[in-house]
């Protein structure tokens, strides 16, 4: 049977819209890709929170968490870089360095920890947030990580230093002054998350620290110091399956306001 031009382009655009279509509907069942984040850590050797008798848990803490991050376990998320320096040093505005992902990949839990506390001694006499937040800022931009959601996650009691300012410890303007701008517009999804902190004081942060578009989160030291309740015994660490669920429920929780 002949058929004019007409009616054969009318019979081809009807079969490429059926074919688009089912590929419609197959590109559907596809599950969506999580989108991969930058991660950045801040630990915290200063006097005070070596005073506080956190530091050694701390730092065994961040080892099975780093761990745990890098060989995406229990459903923890892969970062697609990772970076930690320290939040403090001799004098202020100390330059530090920010040890990459690399310096962790291939390392058991054990041996991470034994780097972090040859490179974050608690020798520390300063505690120094805003340099810290800089440098976060300057790798993201740097590195063109901006597209990503970006996590920072302090290992600290969360206390400004307060001993070049002459305020008084503890002091609301102390809070004030930390600056998370650098952090405001660095990507759509900013988190910041404290770990260790005194319920005061990471009252003090979600009160008085200057934010927008920040979102907070912090967990107390008396919560933190309860992980190795989570470990259970003569089990891998890859099979720790309720650690790694206290550790996204409670270190990882996914905030959905800006403000907490």
């Amino acid at each position: 049977m002949n058929r004019s031009p007409a009616a054969i382009m009318a019979c081809a655009l009807a079969a490429a819209i059926l074919v688009g279509s089912f590929a419609g509907c197959a590109g559907d069942t596809a599950e969506p890709r999580k989108p991969k984040t930058t991660l950045f850590i801040g630990v915290d050797a200063s006097g005070s929170f070596r005073g506080s008798g956190h530091y050694d848990n701390a730092l065994s803490f961040l080892a099975h968490y780093i761990y745990g991050h890098i060989n995406e376990l229990g459903g923890l998320e892969k970062p697609q870089a990772l970076f930690v320096a320290g939040v403090g040093g001799k004098n202020l505005h100390e330059p530090k360095s920010f040890h990459p992902i690399h310096e962790f990949e291939g390392k058991e839990a054990a041996a991470i920890e034994a780097d972090l506390k040859k490179w974050f001694p608690p020798t520390d006499v300063v505690t120094d947030f805003n340099p810290f937040f800089h440098e976060v800022a300057r790798i993201t931009k740097e590195r063109n990580l901006v597209l990503a959601p970006v996590n920072v996650v302090l290992i600290t009691d969360g206390v400004p230093d307060s001993s070049v300012s002459g305020a008084k410890a503890g002091a609301q303007e102390l809070y004030e002054k930390i600056d998370l701008k650098p952090l405001e517009y660095l990507s759509r999804n900013v988190t910041l998350r404290l770990a260790y902190v005194s319920p005061k004081v990471g009252e003090q942060w979600r009160a008085h620290v200057p934010r927008h578009r920040v979102r907070l989160w912090t967990v107390d030291a008396d919560v933190m110091k309860s992980w190795r309740a989570q470990l259970q015994p003569g089990i891998d660490l890859q099979e720790q399956e309720k650690f790694w669920r206290w550790l996204r429920d409670n270190v990882d929780f996914r905030i959905r306001a800006n403000k907490v």
